[in-house]
């Protein structure tokens, strides 16, 4: 995990970013198209208040675009801009092509163990995380 967060760190300071700001931008990528405030803050966690500067400072850099609901002019979606989700894109090719070669040597029955411990690593995480936020203290 710390080595993760560390990679996370660099890749993020390479592109002038906050971690949590590059982890908000991957998510949004994931949710395949515009999402409110709001969707942003259930998906990071996040205050509406911290989405809120969150997407303020993604703005900034040039990463997402706020957009008017044509239905319902109150409503703002968060998009991201396609050019530069593909320099993000780029840069994760450069340094992925290197994570591939990780698994070049391990045959089918110790991928499908690793692929099966990762599934279930991101579910007790959701689960805990679920848990945390629900009860305030951890409990």
């Amino acid at each position: 995990m710390a080595a993760y967060a560390l990679f996370n760190q660099a890749v993020a300071d390479h592109l002038g970013l906050h971690p949590t700001d590059l982890q908000c931008l991957n998510l949004l990528t994931l949710e395949g198209g515009p999402a409110t405030t709001g969707r942003v803050a259930e998906l990071t966690g996040l205050t509406t208040g911290s989405a809120t500067r969150l997407v303020d400072r993604l703005e900034r850099a040039g990463y997402v675009v706020r957009q008017r609901d044509a239905a319902d002019r109150r409503r703002v979606w968060v998009a991201t801009v396609p050019e530069r989700v593909a320099e993000l894109g780029r840069v994760w090719e450069r340094l992925g092509g290197d994570w591939y070669g990780l698994f070049d040597d391990l045959d089918d029955g110790e991928l499908a163990l690793i692929i099966g411990h990762m599934r279930r690593t991101v579910e007790f995480s959701a689960a805990q995380v679920a848990r945390l936020r629900e009860s305030g203290d951890g409990a």
